[in-house]
């Protein structure tokens, strides 16, 4: 059904564009734009898609959780660290697709709660991912208008990162983490399993930290993220060159997104904009923008709810362009659609047998985007 909504998302926006309700030099200028995005989309999948091949996840994972030794109060600060690690420096979508079934993998082996891991892994790949421009799509599609550094973004974002941590950190402990909800007082931790190939291990290390240097350094995202997968690509072909396939490569989400690109623009052509604009009011209020982003992003996704209010927001208005930042990305989780990393979270507790009761999800997601939304918008206002 998801693989249907992203083609006919590409279709509707190739038939705006021949019947002429999106002008061509529209179209171009739209698809010029989003040029380096997918590279560097192409560039991150890869690079984390060979990184857990190369058991460098499973190998974190298992020893964090031999690193709790039993205890969850400790177990549960660790999986925060590392959900929210993942997602900053590699994005939501790798938290959410890679990460998760390495988190319930662990469970068996520790005889630990499936549904405590996943709620980390889904929750932080949301609320994690407001610090770097690479931590989400969202923010990379904000950028040019935002006109900041990696390092200057990071500068105005670090306040609301840390308050939306926090706020997740507590719903989780009393949702789904403390001894009523996991029902057992400790864990048994896991043996640990010899890695296969340690030279693809190193490779694959290497290659993460090296694109984090080069975040941190300022490099352009994309031209970080290409370097990085190539050296796992050539490690790969190098010592195991069968697991070097055109199924890597992330053809749903660059469909989905040229579609988006597509539409979102001839929808706001013919009257959208009017919409968004009455939405957010005259007096341009970040709680307002914020709230909106939220909404909309749970309502219908939040990549074409935050396309389609950035393009009535001035691109000078810097404050409400983080304002809708902070609602698109820490706002999508109370429904299932709300993200495309819940999506991809969702099939991939389908595929683990992990049963998520629907009713309890909507109402801690819920709460959690209420007061997670107040109070980074309010670190975001007072300290961003």
């Amino acid at each position: 059904m998801l693989d249907w909504i992203r083609v006919g998302l590409l279709v509707l926006g190739l038939v705006f564009v021949a019947t002429g309700l999106l002008p061509l030099p529209v179209a171009r200028e739209s698809m010029g734009e989003i040029g380096p995005l997918l590279v560097f989309l192409v560039g991150i999948i890869v690079l984390a898609e060979l990184t857990k091949e190369a058991q460098v996840f499973d190998v974190i994972a298992a020893r964090m959780a031999v690193l709790g030794r039993g205890n969850y109060v400790a177990l549960f600060l660790l999986c925060t660290a590392f959900a929210s690690f993942i997602t900053i420096f590699l994005n939501l979508d790798t938290t959410a697709v890679l990460l998760t079934p390495v988190m319930l993998a662990l469970a068996p082996k520790a005889r630990i709660a499936a549904l405590p891991l996943a709620m980390t892994t889904i929750w932080f790949a949301n609320t994690a991912s407001l610090l770097l421009p690479v931590s989400n799509l969202t923010n990379l599609l904000a950028m040019e208008a935002i006109d900041l550094s990696p390092l200057e973004f990071a500068a105005r974002m670090w306040a609301p990162q840390a308050v939306a941590i926090m706020v997740t950190m507590a719903f989780l402990w009393a949702f789904f983490w403390r001894r009523g909800e996991r029902r057992e007082a400790r864990y048994t931790p896991p043996l640990l399993e010899p890695i296969a190939d340690r030279v693809l291990f190193g490779a694959a290390s290497a290659a993460c930290l090296l694109f984090i240097g080069a975040l941190l350094a300022g490099v352009e995202v994309w031209t970080a993220a290409t370097v990085a997968a190539l050296i796992v690509v050539v490690a790969f072909a190098v010592r195991d060159r069968g697991r070097l396939t055109w199924r890597l490569v992330p053809w749903q989400l660059l469909i989905f997104v040229t579609g988006l690109f597509l539409v979102v623009p001839t929808l706001s052509r013919y009257g959208l904009a009017d919409l968004m604009g009455w939405l957010l009011g005259v007096e341009r209020d970040p709680y307002r923008t914020a709230a909106v982003g939220a909404g909309l992003s749970n309502l219908l996704n939040n990549l074409p709810a935050f396309k389609a209010v950035e393009e009535v927001i001035p691109a000078d208005d810097r404050g409400q362009l983080l304002a809708l930042l902070v609602g698109a990305n820490v706002g999508p989780v109370i429904t299932p659609w709300a993200s495309l990393a819940t999506l991809l979270w969702f099939e991939s507790c389908r595929r683990h047998d992990v049963k998520v009761p629907m009713r309890r999800f909507l109402l801690t997601g819920a709460g959690l985007a209420v007061v997670g939304l107040a109070a980074t918008t309010w670190a975001l206002v007072t300290f961003g």
